[in-house]
């Protein structure tokens, strides 16, 4: 198998491929290859990360400053679910994300089932001739007018087809279908799988049943979160000529905005007031409502019902390629403008130093915050922490008069 490596930031390399891998490339939305003549293409990356594989090729698409597996799957299952370790993932940084997320769910799978399968109480709406749970009254009358027999009933049934069981075999399952998994670990994770035949298999693209953690599912904590972030950004099947094909594929920028809104709304916790994301405001007026304008910053912090204060996460710096610092400032300065707000934060992903910019002829302020996803998860989370407190602190600032005015 022939392992391409790309840098999401980079221009791209030319390489020789056969016409059903250019075609998978192009279908995964990890990269765009384009034909060259004489069986050469040009493969550049298209914004997303992530690997994707077919019995002959893996293309990886990094993440910018060599992030690292792990971190990615810790910006990844921190916005999802707060509490996902980095250690939940047996990944070495050289390791291929393949490796590490068939491994890491092979591990944790049978830690969780060691015990035997966890079983739960499911409700279960059924037609019988003898009264089992409690009749659903509506639904008799609704579908037998005027018969005794059979009834409408539900009861709760303690069983192990339950929503933790059904995500963590299809888990199983799709990693199962990745090509290139080593046999033994693909023997494992069958095996794992054949543990939970009695349950449910989930259909292909239904979505992810929801599961509360709780006391009792305890065991499973842990590889549920791994099992989901499978089955949200990983995709196996077979292809053309039943070629077997895998995609695990990521938009980054989304990521870095998921995590900075889950983590700073964690943050502000501590502060009076709440923190809400994806805010909508109207920035001009107009007679008819298709003519409005709105703007809607990635996180608003609200104070006595009105907003104080607006962040807005880039994960593109301004050092990086296509981004822009001063498109960035304009659309912070809608926000401010649209929310009547003094401040605002923008946080992108980068290393250096924080920046205050003040804009001319306003009272206007425009903080750059940078957040070094190189370091470790501990120290990103303190990163937020400080944002949320010098945050806190200008809101605090603007809000009370200076001496003499």
């Amino acid at each position: 198998m022939r392992h391409l490596v790309l840098d999401e930031l980079s221009s791209g390399l030319v390489e020789r491929l056969d016409a059903p891998s250019a075609s998978f490339l192009n279908s995964s939305g990890l990269a765009k290859a384009s034909p060259m003549g004489m069986g050469l293409y040009r493969i550049e990356p298209v914004g997303k990360v992530g690997s994707v594989r077919t019995s002959t090729l893996q293309l990886d698409v990094r993440p910018k400053d060599r992030l690292g597996l792990s971190r990615l799957l810790f910006l990844l299952g921190y916005a999802g679910e707060q509490g996902f370790r980095p250690d939940l993932v047996a990944a070495e940084e050289d390791q291929d994300l393949w490796s590490a997320l068939a491994e890491s769910l092979a591990q944790l799978a049978e830690r969780a089932l060691g015990r035997g399968v966890l079983r739960g109480y499911l409700t279960v709406d059924e037609s019988l001739r003898t009264v089992k749970g409690r009749i659903r009254i509506s639904d008799q009358i609704s579908r037998r007018p005027g018969m005794l027999v059979p009834l409408e009933v539900s009861y709760d049934e303690f069983t192990e087809d339950i929503a933790e069981n059904r995500i963590l075999r299809a888990a199983l399952e799709r990693m199962g279908q990745v090509p290139g998994v080593r046999p033994e670990v693909l023997g494992r994770l069958r095996q794992l799988k054949g543990k939970l035949d009695a349950v449910t298999r989930l259909p292909a693209g239904s979505p992810v049943p929801p599961w509360k953690p709780t006391r009792m599912n305890l065991r499973y904590h842990s590889v549920l979160r791994l099992a989901e972030l499978v089955l949200r950004n990983a995709s196996a099947e077979a292809g053309e000529g039943r070629q077997q094909t895998a995609s695990f594929v990521v938009d980054m920028a989304q990521v870095f905005e998921d995590f900075v809104g889950t983590a700073l709304r964690s943050a502000m916790a501590s502060y009076p007031g709440e923190l809400r994301l994806r805010y909508n405001a109207l920035l001009s007026e107009a007679v008819r409502d298709s003519d409005r304008l709105s703007v809607r910053p990635d996180a608003v912090h609200m104070l006595g019902g009105r907003p104080v204060v607006a962040y807005n996460a880039k994960y593109r710096a301004a050092s990086d390629a296509g981004a822009s610092l001063t498109a960035d400032h304009y659309q912070m300065l809608a926000h401010c403008t649209a929310l009547a707000v003094p401040t605002a934060w923008l946080v992108y992903a980068g290393k250096g130093e924080m920046k205050l910019r003040r804009i001319l002829n306003t009272d206007i302020d425009i903080v750059e915050f940078p957040l070094d996803l190189s370091q470790p998860p501990s120290a990103i989370l303190a990163s937020i922490r400080e944002l949320a407190s010098q945050s806190w602190g200008e809101v605090l600032r603007t809000a009370t008069p200076e001496p003499g005015t």
